[in-house]
């Protein structure tokens, strides 16, 4: 196994005790023997053997209906029907346990919790009917403002790809086949679907050694250590074609060892079938798909498509349904509830492991019970608090069912102490009143409002299609005779009727732009409002305003990003409705203060910002000023800046921890449980550092649709570390209760194998039980011009006081080598290695240099 660490006790078979480990009943359908005529019907042989077996004794017109996503006609050879369900997190199907976000799965380092984590999704897919698993998502994280970061694994391909496998070898205990998704440069959700339709999807110019050492390293390392059968490809452009209709990309994947199939993602994925299954896409379309062009016979009647590439579809698909199960696992009727005491235990853990303590001054965490008589809880710490991201990858998450960081903390606390609630902040919601006319004035025209001028294209440009005063800004559709694309401006003044902070809030389909004051105070890209299910996206800002004093505003809107109907809705909260000063109140009259802050993110949108959303800076500052003793948990999809940082005593980071939030959360405040969890993404210290800031559009977002990865293969710490910039928190990072303490590394380096075996102890000297990640990071010698370190090995420790534990390292060649572009190769180059060990990439207490060559 690639540069795995060598874990003793590694499962590779968790037995868990789910709906999916039933034994065959009445609704089985019956599996036929294997004979002489049909020997690919016998389990003992090889999965490619029996696909060969299998390819041979079809006709034709067989191969062509598999081909086109048809199993009817292959139904008496035992083929079953492929039956697909999202997502990532858990399946997207009401009766199925909310897990917590697989970068929370990410953050616990922890194959065992990898391995488990799938298993429990694939018996609940099989369970539901479906034995294709869409998941799980394996895109790096590029820039921490990705709305769908929440449902990767982070910005290490090591990392990501170890993850991955380990969830990929749990889907086949369930005889699912796991999906790798999205292959690959899928790093933002601004511009990947080309909108509005008919345009391209955003083009990443990336290098070749990028692609490999980077994007295309966790796919291929999943498929190395997990027996990946299925891979999706994604929207975007990759040096200016398709990704699914990428040659170079799908021949990269397929030559890595690669032999299951390739489908493309929904609707916008593939723009020319019969390019994209020349290039290697092997399913059409995920079935259902409205948009994406058919696949017609005629491609392989007329020999536009060849006999030997027909085979090469059909075999994949074969030897994927043979390899993971699903061949000889007919999956059942779909059940109502196919939870599990055992998965949502399973949940628990996950996101007891997951959670990362960043900060933890003067010992504030855990929390004594006896010490504690009063503990405020305050911020969306109710059913308000984000449980899941949006999109494909969002769970339904059942009120009945789900604990929230309230009624955890609470039960935890128990009954002599006593808890007092406040609200503090809507946190990341669409505010509840539309700014209303009487305070607004438009900049020319009569009646009360903001002027809105229209332009029936999305470039706010031309010649207007209408112009009016609108009384507020609240629209659900364009209005007559404009559209169906189009944009606006609405232009006035607004007038305070009291001083203090208000909020504001966007809530829209398209692309948006609030100023105030002259200044940008909120945008953001938005697909919908509410992308599939999950948590609404408004865009938020905030601003101390005089009562009485007008200030400008200025609103911008164009429809070309919306996929489901454009809208728009203008909504404040004055200060008067503020929640900060009864939260205030409420940490004033108790021993500590906990807050609940979070912000709302996934599929079809990108954060704009790395600050909290709308006031909850501000509550946290408050707070921290009222009681010393204030905790911070954040529950966000990725990293957020933290101006407040100095005054509170301990910070939380939460991710989106699934159904089991409140009792994940308490366990781990109080101390039933160590917090496990390390960061698999940097936290910048602001929003101009990292590889793609801000001051550099051509990065990120892209300008005019082409998006240059101008920093190679300096991706997250990378980057870091090679420009040296300092990070809020680098990556690995996190804190445990227990102190650690590594030393006695020593390498060996093994010619006749090609590998390198690295041991080191790892010693608990603290007085209690705790965990720590032993992390291995290479330096390579500078011919290589690599990044300065590179995670190549970790390992989850958990010890009592005074304990030791060796844990050990495998680097094979693949982990040494670099991408060299001119010989189009991986090369490990001759020269002088060290090796680092330690708790993070910024904290490493020992190393040792070995010589290759």
């Amino acid at each position: 196994m690639i540069g795995e660490a060598i874990v003793t006790w590694r499962i590779r078979r968790l037995a868990l005790v789910s709906v999916a480990l039933l034994t065959c009943t009445v609704w089985c359908v019956p599996i036929a023997a294997a004979s002489p005529e049909q020997p690919w019907r016998d389990p003992n042989q090889p999965p490619g053997q029996r696909a060969d077996e299998l390819l041979a004794a079809m006709t034709f017109d067989q191969k062509v209906a598999v081909a086109l996503g048809d199993f009817g006609p292959v139904a008496s050879l035992g083929v079953p029907p492929l039956t697909w369900t999202d997502g990532p997190n858990g399946v997207r199907a009401p009766g199925t346990t909310a897990f917590p976000s697989a970068q929370t799965l990410a953050s616990t380092f922890d194959r065992h919790l990898a391995h488990a984590y799938g298993a429990a999704i694939a018996a609940e897919a099989h369970a539901k009917g479906f034995n294709l698993w869409f998941g799980p998502a394996t895109d790096i994280a590029r820039t921490p403002l990705a709305g769908r970061q929440p449902e990767n694994l982070g910005e290490d391909p090591f990392l990501a790809g170890e993850t991955a496998g380990e969830e990929v070898l749990g889907a086949k205990d369930g005889h699912v086949i796991a999906t790798l998704k999205h292959y690959v440069g899928n790093n933002q959700e601004f511009g990947r679907l080309g909108l509005p339709i008919g345009s391209p999807g955003v083009n990443d110019i990336v290098s070749r050694r990028a692609l490999q050492e980077i994007y295309e390293a966790p796919f291929k390392h999943a498929v190395r250590t997990g027996g990946a059968d299925a891979a999706m490809c994604s929207y975007n452009r990759i040096n200016g074609l398709q990704a699914c209709q990428s040659p170079s990309a799908l021949s990269d994947l397929k030559g890595s060892g690669f032999d299951g199939f390739v489908v493309p993602d929904f609707i916008f994925a593939v723009r020319d079938q019969l390019a994209a299954t020349l290039a290697g896409s092997d399913l059409p379309s995920i079935p259902g798909d409205p948009v994406t062009p058919p696949r017609t016979a005629d491609m392989f009647t007329s020999g536009q498509v060849s006999m030997a590439r027909l085979d090469d579809i059909v075999r994949r698909i074969l030897f994927a349904m043979f390899d993971s199960g699903a061949f000889d696992n007919p999956v059942p009727p779909p059940a109502d509830d196919v939870s599990s005491p055992e998965h949502v235990q399973l949940a628990t853990r996950v996101s007891e492991a997951g959670m990362v303590l960043l900060k933890n001054d003067r010992r504030a965490l855990p929390l004594t019970s006896p010490e504690l008589g009063s503990i405020a809880v305050i911020g969306p710490a109710g059913s308000d608090a984000v449980f899941v991201t949006g999109g494909s990858a969002s769970v339904p998450v059942d009120p009945t069912d789900s604990v929230t960081p309230l009624a955890g903390i609470t039960a935890r606390a128990g009954p002599d102490t006593k808890i007092n609630v406040a609200q503090g902040t809507l946190g990341d919601v669409p505010l509840p009143t539309i700014v209303p006319s009487d305070v607004l004035t438009p900049s020319a025209g009569s009646g009360p409002g903001l002027l809105g001028t229209y332009w029936n294209n999305g470039e706010l440009t031309g010649t207007p299609a209408l112009t009016r005063v609108d009384p507020t800004v609240d629209l659900s559709a364009a209005p007559a005779g404009v559209g169906p694309l189009w944009s606006a401006r609405w232009t006035g003044t607004l007038t305070p009727p009291e001083s203090g902070l208000y909020r504001f809030s966007l809530t829209q389909a398209g692309i948006a732009r609030l100023f105030v004051d002259g200044k940008l105070i909120a945008s953001g890209y938005r697909e919908a409002t509410q992308f599939v299910a999950g948590p609404t996206y408004p865009v938020q800002g905030a601003v101390n305003l005089t009562a009485g004093k007008p200030v400008s505003i200025s609103i911008e809107y164009t429809s070309k990003a919306q996929l489901f109907g454009a809208q728009i809705h203008f909504a404040w909260q004055a200060p008067s409705t503020s929640g900060i000063a009864a939260a205030v109140d409420a940490a004033r009259k108790s021993d500590v203060a906990i807050v609940v802050v979070n912000g709302a993110q996934g599929e079809g949108m990108d954060r704009s910002t790395l600050a909290l959303p709308g006031d909850q800076d501000q509550l946290i500052t408050a707070v921290s000023q009222a009681n010393h003793r204030t905790i911070v948990v954040l529950n966000t999809g990725g990293p957020v800046l933290m101006p407040w940082l100095p005054r509170v005593e301990a910070v939380l980071q939460a991710w989106y921890p699934g159904q089991q939030f409140g009792s994940a959360l308490a366990a781990v405040l109080f101390g039933d449980s160590d917090p496990g969890g390390r960061l698999p993404v940097t936290f910048p210290a602001t929003e101009e550092q990292g590889p793609a800031p801000p001051t550099q559009p051509e990065r990120y977002p892209g300008v005019n649709g082409d998006e240059r990865y101008d920093e190679g293969i300096f991706v997250g710490y990378r980057w870091y570390d090679q420009f040296h910039q300092q990070p809020l928190f680098p990556f690995g990072y996190g804190l445990s209760y227990a102190d650690f303490r590594f030393s006695d590394l020593q390498v060996n380096v093994d010619r006749e194998r090609d590998t390198v075996v690295a041991s080191a102890r790892v010693t608990n000297t603290s007085d209690r039980r705790g965990s720590t990640v032993a992390q291995a990071y290479l330096a390579s010698p500078k011919s290589a011009d690599e990044p300065p370190l590179q995670l190549k090995g970790y390992q989850k420790v958990a010890l009592d006081p005074g304990d030791s534990a060796i844990v050990t390292f495998r680097l094979a060649s693949d982990d040494l080598a670099y991408f060299d572009e001119s010989l189009n190769r991986p090369v490990v180059a001759d020269g002088t290695y060290k090796l680092f060990v330690g708790s993070s990439s910024r904290d490493l207490d020992d190393h040792v240099s070995f010589d290759l060559g």
